[in-house]
């Protein structure tokens, strides 16, 4: 009897445990908001990949046949597309949703998703002016959801690594000046699928050019770098270099930001010769070029020459956002004001960009400090 006994909490026992791994290892339960950012793609791919974090069960997409194109090209099943986000969330009910649509259409996912209490990461940036964002933010707040937004430098471990080496190791000293570039020959010039292009060059759904589609990169960096100290001021000088390719948004973008003791010098461009995603960050005895995804390169105090170093991704927590959400959802990490994803470091950055926007209209130094 008290063998049987033994065995049986033993076989219970065990059972519990295999239950509690099979529900630890559960991917996250994902709807997808449109498909029409080209930043999509990443997020399909896990649909193939084993043990991935997230499950993809739903996608809201009225553009049936974009749709069809890539349910051939990832292998996803047209049943789980629906016409509306209302009606995904409704059929489908996911645990987060990812907005791949216009900047201007993410005030609608939020609006759908918090008052249901589903958690949303958008692509960056946050929101496509400030009112939106405000707006966002408030219903975020109010429903106590998660607001993160994804930049794909948020996952390179250069910027981790020359983060680590500024704020934690003080490597360089006092930090002085960020030059932050970013972008590529042109959207339409690297081969960009119609549905994107309709929305990213068009000045309402995507709010201007290459001043949000890579302004946002610098401004979501240096605010992490200044531990989301808002600026004293931005300035901007914004052009139209190719205006018969984009005559209705700009397609180069410089934007100052100042700090007490520092400032940022930010180029989001779609002149570029080559793409490019790159920072360099100079203190008061030593400066850090993280040089793209994985490689750094520094000159600290009495160094007569740079050091190069390559990074790999082991050597960061999180490689992607798809692990990172799921991980935020289920409350495995700990979503920081200051971190890059976080809805106060994004608040800051459109604020930044509104900035930018007003000063290249107006020919003035916009004054954050009131």
């Amino acid at each position: 009897m008290i063998v049987t006994v033994k065995k049986s909490l033993l076989t219970a026992l065990c059972s519990l445990l295999f239950f509690m791994a099979f529900a630890q290892s559960k991917p996250t339960r994902i709807g997808i908001d449109g498909l029409t950012h080209a930043h999509v793609h990443g997020a399909l791919q896990h649909i193939r990949k084993a043990n991935a974090a997230i499950e993809i069960v739903g996608i809201a997409e009225p553009n049936k046949d974009l749709a069809r194109r890539l349910a051939t090209q990832y292998g996803f099943d047209m049943h789980i597309v629906y016409d509306s986000v209302e009606e995904m969330i409704e059929k489908t009910k996911p645990e987060g949703v990812m907005a791949f649509n216009s900047i201007y259409q993410h005030l609608s996912t939020v609006k759908a998703c918090a008052p249901r209490g589903i958690h949303v990461m958008v692509e960056k940036p946050l929101a496509v002016n400030m009112n939106h964002a405000i707006e966002m933010a408030t219903l975020a707040r109010a429903h106590n959801i998660l607001l993160l937004t994804n930049y794909e430098t948020t996952w390179y471990p250069s910027n981790q690594k020359l983060y680590n080496m500024v704020e934690n190791d003080n490597a360089i000293g006092a930090l002085r000046k960020v030059v932050i570039c970013d972008g590529h020959e042109g959207p339409k010039e690297i081969g960009c699928n119609q549905e994107f292009l309709d929305w990213l060059t068009d000045p309402v759904q995507n709010g201007g050019g290459a001043v949000i589609d890579f302004g946002c990169y610098g401004a979501n960096l240096m605010t992490w770098l200044m531990k989301n100290e808002r600026p004293l001021s931005v300035s901007a000088t914004l052009n139209q270099i190719k205006p018969h390719i984009y005559p209705h948004v700009d397609d180069e973008a410089t934007i100052v930001v100042k700090y007490p003791k520092a400032q940022a010098i930010i180029q989001g461009s779609w002149n570029w010769p080559f793409s490019r995603k790159d920072m360099e960050a100079y203190g008061v005895h030593g400066y850090i070029k993280a040089l793209d995804g994985n490689n750094i390169s520094y000159r600290l105090k009495n160094q007569k020459s740079e050091t190069p170093t390559r990074l790999s991704s082991e050597s960061i927590p999180f490689d992607n956002p798809f692990n990172y959400f799921s991980a935020a959802i289920h409350n495995e990490v700990d979503v920081s004001a200051e971190d890059l994803s976080s809805l106060e470091n994004n608040l800051i950055v459109i604020e930044i960009l509104d900035a930018a926007r007003e000063s290249a209209r107006t020919g003035k130094v916009i004054d954050l400090s009131l």
